[in-house]
């Protein structure tokens, strides 16, 4: 707890976002030039392999409009609870800090028909009134597009490691991947890399791979723009059937492609912070 908050004091909330942020090493923001991509899983196995690994991660889930994290993480029905010291603690799950959007509304099928001032003042209030404490990994789960949420938690966190972006492989999500980059490099947040998702699915019957969205746009898009290439991640059924069990995929397979090609992309995110643990 901040040394005003132990003495009975409130700050002022920019004061207390600086403070709070000051304390997380990485900030990490996933983003996407279109939804349907599997930002969020990425988000949640990226957050949760992160944390299995020694580090101290939260996660935080800017979706206003459609947030998805508590389904994923089963954390639905569970609210976030003051502090006798001040502040709002987050919910640990999976021996991640989480806050998401989706723990705030008491129905989920309730949409949230809000404009941008009241966006913005939802995710200032997520960065300066959670109590985070020291964190490694900051994993802030943005929605698809360069609108009003991704640009407000760039603007509010200009010190943030970067921005990592998930794609899949074919033309038309390629091209909004692309936007993607361009908006963290006008906002001058560094690009940690691309992530291609949903590239290849292994048939169950003979095993041959069956490439759904092509293969290979992720890699080639990351080369023309001269920014690092994270990895490809095949689809897998049991990564949808964790999702909607409420765990991260990697919690219940640890084994497997798509587990192995995950833990890789991991590995050379570490390697992009130039991270020696884990």
């Amino acid at each position: 707890m901040n040394e005003e908050r132990e003495k009975g004091r409130p700050i002022a909330k920019d004061e207390a976002l600086k403070e709070n942020m000051s304390r997380i090493r990485h900030k990490l923001i996933v983003i996407s030039g279109k939804g349907g991509v599997g930002k969020s899983t990425v988000a949640v196995n990226l957050a949760y392999d992160l944390s299995s690994r020694g580090y101290k991660v939260g996660l935080l889930d800017i979706d206003i409009h459609g947030p998805s994290i508590a389904k994923m993480l089963g954390i639905e029905g569970r609210k976030l609870l003051g502090s006798p010291m001040g502040g709002i603690d987050p919910i640990e799950v999976e021996g991640i800090e989480v806050v998401t959007m989706g723990v705030l509304i008491d129905n989920p099928d309730t949409p949230v028909i809000w404009r941008g001032p009241l966006k913005y003042n939802a995710i200032r209030q997520f960065l300066a009134d959670i109590n985070w404490g020291e964190l490694d990994f900051l994993v802030i789960d943005s929605p698809p597009g360069t609108g009003d949420e991704p640009l407000t938690i760039c603007q509010l966190i200009p010190e943030a490691s970067g921005t990592i972006v998930v794609t899949t492989p074919q033309e038309v999500a390629l091209l909004d991947s692309r936007k993607a980059v361009r908006f963290s490099q006008t906002l001058k947040v560094p690009v940690i890399g691309i992530i291609e998702n949903m590239s290849g699915l292994t048939c169950p019957h003979c095993g041959k791979e069956i490439n759904l969205f092509k293969t290979g746009g992720g890699e080639k898009a990351a080369s023309e723009l001269g920014i690092p290439f994270l990895g490809r991640i095949p689809i897998e059924p049991e990564v949808v059937e964790a999702s909607d069990e409420g765990k991260p995929f990697l919690a219940s397979k640890k084994k497997g492609k798509a587990a192995e090609k995950l833990r890789e992309v991991v590995d050379n995110i570490l390697k992009e912070l130039k991270e020696e643990k884990g």
